[in-house]
């Protein structure tokens, strides 16, 4: 078993595909983020074994055609909120 000491925002990596990052902790907690294929069945348990009833699973990515559209959708909104602001600073004058 390899122990290591990692400050925040250091990770190790696990063959190519993953990736595990510590975000920080307190007393008894520590976070960390893990990066991995939805393929790759990631379970929480303690060094004693006994296993967590959760697993956690990658969601799957959006498409590049939603991410452009939710762009577009977020430019529009700011510059209709640019242009009421701009239409009452000129009422109030």
């Amino acid at each position: 078993m390899l122990k290591l000491t990692l400050k925040p925002g250091d990770y190790l990596r696990i063959g190519e595909e993953v990736k595990v990052v510590f975000s920080g902790g307190s007393a008894n907690n520590i976070h960390v983020l893990v990066e991995a294929p939805r393929e790759i069945n990631i379970a929480r348990s303690s060094a004693g074994g006994s296993r967590a009833k959760t697993s956690y699973y990658a969601e799957k990515g959006i498409s590049k055609e939603a991410q452009k559209e939710i762009v577009s959708i977020l430019r529009r909104e700011h510059l209709a909120g640019k242009m009421k602001s701009q239409k009452a600073d000129r009422q109030g004058q």
